[in-house]
């Protein structure tokens, strides 16, 4: 069992009570272990390592939680960065996903301008830990679920020397949706899904010893018109089955763009403003349960679900407790793994995770009908990676004219000075406007 030093940056986020639900659970695997949230709020700090410590207590676990709103710190003699954390807050987001409709594209999180804004904030930290990391723990790791993950991962690839892997759950939960909007067994599909985050296909593909795409295929047939089909779930479904292949559900921002983009202009709220207003209750049901001795999270209540962030969890302990496991990674494409891809650019792909470190396995091709798109967000997240290490206005400017959901530079100029007006307390002055 590894005994390490696990640094939580946004260990005091909303999310924060999942992830400690979920790294407790696997807490036999981490016995005698320290965790350090750090965050900048010291009251919801203060709250969550309440909610860990007596987790860990509840499980007989020789875990020591604490917490500190000073970074530098608390990576004195740490194993293990676990980055989730967002800059300017759900506020900020906000501004990622209302300033784009204002211009008539769409906002998202990862996507478009507001995720090259996302990411540009968040590079803008993380560029200050690694540098703190080359001095005070150069042997760590980041385990990075800082969004846009990809982008976060080329950028820190590129420019500095610390081990860092991106991860994210999409390629499970997007098998998953697809299997219950077809009405199949999740359990019974497998799918080796790569690509980029957010932008993968699945290449390999099987329904209980079967080719799931006719059966696919069959039940678009049956729900087409279906209105308890959920549309995101919709869209997925029609593409599968006109692609032949299973996407990421975020592919819809760019083959159904007018009808994402009618829907997000009609809703009245953004999913950031959503968030914000549920949140309240997140807080309160945190707070009651930091009364028990025994502190169970209830997943209609808690931001993401009873286990936060499991796939981090999972990935370190392959690589501390040397389990050599198989597990989706955003990793660069070393060996040209991902078949017609740069090699230093990070792609999501299968690794191999073991005490040595992880080796990313070797996929099957992206099919012609659908590579184009995934190489030309490829481009993008370099360019972006680049400005948000090191680039200016005229930098992001040429990113966001390469991104697919922009590609025009006059609108790329207005949405640039936008967008770096409303986040100029969270950009350095290279990136400023004005």
């Amino acid at each position: 069992m590894a005994r390490i030093k696990l640094v939580y940056l946004g260990g005091g986020s909303t999310r924060a009570a999942g992830t400690m639900a979920s790294f407790m659970a696997n807490g036999s695997d981490f016995d005698g272990s320290e965790v350090v949230l750090v965050d900048l709020d010291p009251a919801r700090l203060g709250l969550i390592r309440t909610l860990a410590e007596k987790m860990a207590r509840a499980r007989g676990l020789d875990i020591t939680v604490t917490a500190t709103t000073d970074r530098r710190a608390a990576l004195d003699g740490c194993d293990a960065v676990l980055s989730s954390f967002r800059p300017g807050g759900f506020e900020a987001r906000v501004h990622d996903e209302r300033i784009p409709l204002q211009h008539g594209v769409i906002g998202q999180e990862t996507q478009g301008g507001g995720g090259f804004f996302m990411a540009l904030r968040a590079i803008n930290v993380l560029k200050d830990v690694c540098g703190e990391m080359e001095e005070i723990c150069p042997d760590a790791w980041i385990f990075n679920y800082t969004n846009p993950v990809n982008i976060v991962a080329e950028a820190i690839t590129h420019n500095s020397p610390i081990k860092v892997v991106s991860l994210c759950e999409g390629p499970i939960y997007f098998r998953d949706t697809i299997a219950e909007s077809a009405g199949l067994d999740p359990a019974k599909l497998n799918v080796t899904m790569v690509g980029l985050n957010h932008g993968c296909w699945g290449v390999e593909q099987d329904y209980d010893g079967r080719d799931p795409m006719p059966l696919l295929a069959e039940a678009w047939e049956q729900r087409r018109d279906d209105p308890t089909l959920e549309p995101r779930a919709r869209r997925q479904l029609q593409l599968a089955v006109a692609m032949g292949a299973i996407p990421a559900d975020y592919f819809e921002y760019y083959y159904f763009t007018d009808e994402v983009l009618d829907d997000l202009r009609a809703k009245p709220t953004t999913r950031a403003e959503d968030i914000l207003g549920w949140s309240t209750d997140y807080w309160r049901h945190y707070e009651d349960q930091a009364q028990s001795d025994d502190p169970q999270l209830d997943p209609d209540r808690s931001r993401g679900g009873i286990h936060e962030l499991e796939l981090a969890i999972d990935v370190m302990d392959a690589i501390f407790n040397d389990k050599d496991e198989v597990h989706p990674v955003n990793m660069p494409n070393a060996g040209g793994a991902l078949p017609q891809f740069p090699e230093d650019l990070v792609v999501e792909v299968l690794g191999r995770c073991h005490a040595g470190g992880i080796d990313v396995i070797p996929s099957r091709p992206l099919p012609r009908h659908v590579r184009g798109l995934v190489e030309m967000l490829g481009e993008y997240q370099a360019l972006a990676a680049e400005t948000a290490w090191s680039g200016s206005r005229r930098d992001g400017i040429r990113a966001l004219t390469a991104n697919p959901l922009v590609r025009q530079v006059r609108l790329a100029e207005r949405l640039y000075d936008a967008l770096a007006t409303a986040h100029r307390d969270h950009l350095p002055d290279r990136l400023r406007v004005g």
